[in-house]
């Protein structure tokens, strides 16, 4: 099937897969865009797909605010009992050495 345009090409893919595609447009310097296009040859694929390879590991990693949420979640489920008289004196707290 010959597409004339990516519009249409694009809303087939939609209609198909139920899946809308966003293009973004990076700019790189001579020698970045070399090596990328380089690495991409090396892998046979192309310059979009790692990109979007890329980005796709990026978004599936934790971020920072969600493990440390986590580990919190998991600090307070090891924390089974908690009583006023087991804190420390405050010349316990600040007893330097």
């Amino acid at each position: 099937m010959v597409y004339p345009n990516l519009l249409a090409l694009a809303f087939v893919i939609y209609k198909r897969y139920g899946v809308s595609v966003r293009n973004i447009t990076v700019t790189l310097d001579e020698d970045t865009y070399r090596r990328a296009r380089m690495a991409a040859a090396e892998r046979d694929t192309s310059v979009s797909a790692l990109v979007k390879h890329f980005l796709q590991q990026l978004g599936s990693k934790e971020t920072e605010i969600e493990r440390l949420k986590r580990e919190e979640r998991a600090l307070r489920e090891r924390i089974t009992a908690f009583r006023a008289a087991d804190r420390l004196s405050r010349d316990d707290v600040h007893r330097r050495g």
